[in-house]
C-alpha cells in the first residue's frame, strides 16, 4: 500500500516538477542511441539501465537515470527513496528531493538503516551531482565512479 502512495504521489507531481522546477535542456537521445555507445560509457551503461527497466528518457529527467547507473540503485520505491538521501548526502538540494525523503521516511520506517546508509556514502563521494552527464556519455563508467569516489548503495 505506501508503494502504491508514493507511485501515485509521483505520477501526479511528475509533469508540474519537469514543467515548472526542471531548467536543464532536454537530451532528445533515444535508448537506441545510447546503446550505441560504447561498451564501457556511461551512454552505453545508461542505455542498458533503461532497457532491463522497460524505461524510455523522461524530458529533463535524464539525469535521474545517470543516478541510478552511477550508484547501482535499483527502481523500487525504497531504492529511490534511499537514492534521494544518496543525494541529499553528495549536496543536492531542492523542495522536490525533501519532500520524497520526508514522506518516504515516514512510510518507510522500517529502511531506515539503509537510508543512513545512502546518505553516509553521498556525504563521502566527492560531488558529482550538478555534473553535466549529456557531455559525459562518452566516458568510462569506472573512471567516472573511481574519481568521484561513487560507491553501490
Amino acid at each position: 500500500m505506501r508503494a502504491l502512495i508514493m507511485e501515485t504521489l509521483y505520477e501526479w507531481s511528475k509533469k508540474p516538477y519537469q514543467k515548472w522546477f526542471k531548467h536543464n535542456p532536454e537530451w532528445d537521445i533515444s535508448t537506441k542511441t545510447l546503446l550505441k555507445y560504447p561498451k564501457y560509457s556511461l551512454g552505453f551503461h545508461l542505455g542498458c539501465f533503461l532497457l532491463k527497466h522497460d524505461f524510455n528518457p523522461q524530458p529533463k529527467l535524464e539525469n535521474h537515470d545517470v543516478f541510478h547507473v552511477l550508484t547501482d540503485t535499483g527502481v523500487s520505491v525504497h531504492e529511490e527513496i534511499a537514492m534521494q538521501y544518496y543525494l541529499f548526502g553528495n549536496g543536492k538540494r531542492s523542495l522536490y528531493m525533501l519532500s520524497v525523503i520526508g514522506i518516504g521516511t515516514i512510510c518507510y520506517p522500517d529502511k531506515i538503516k539503509l537510508f543512513r546508509r545512502a546518505l553516509r556514502k553521498g556525504k563521502t563521494a566527492y560531488p558529482f551531482h550538478q555534473l553535466e552527464y549529456l557531455k559525459l556519455l562518452d566516458q568510462s563508467v569506472q573512471k567516472l565512479k573511481t574519481t568521484f569516489l561513487i560507491t553501490s548503495l
